[in-house]
């Protein structure tokens, strides 16, 4: 997993001529319990679940091709922060888990995804200006 305060600033590197510099405190932050690479695709997928529905286990696994014990690692990580909910269920004798993406989960995930297009935008700038 990677710290993303570990990760180089914008403003690091040499600078050409001409171009300004991104102020580091006008970069929006990236929330670390998304940003890991299995976490993000893991809130990806929820969120085209429709609020209120819920997704089982083995097929929230079979679309993001994860094991299960590397979904559940991540699912926890995700609950803790509540942003998905965790029910588990019978269905005749046969134990069944369903996951969903919390409120909270779906405004986080929103935040997320505009935070990193502000950060696109802003690199986007930055590259008109050179």
């Amino acid at each position: 997993m990677t710290d993303p305060s570990s990760a180089p600033s914008a403003s690091s590197g040499p600078r050409r001529s001409g171009a300004s510099a991104v102020d580091p405190d006008a970069l929006p932050e990236l929330d670390p319990v998304i940003h890991a690479q299995a976490r993000l695709r893991v809130v990806a997928a929820l969120s085209a679940v429709r609020e209120g529905d819920q997704i089982t286990f083995p097929s929230l696994q079979h679309v993001l091709r994860m094991t299960a014990g590397n979904l559940s690692v991540h699912l926890r990580k995700l609950e803790d922060a509540g942003y998905v909910h965790i029910s588990k269920t019978h269905r005749g004798r046969t134990p069944a888990t369903y996951v969903a993406l919390t409120r909270r989960g779906r405004v986080a995930f929103d935040d997320y995804t505009a935070a990193i297009r502000l950060l696109l935008d802003g690199a986007d700038t930055t590259e008109e200006q050179r």
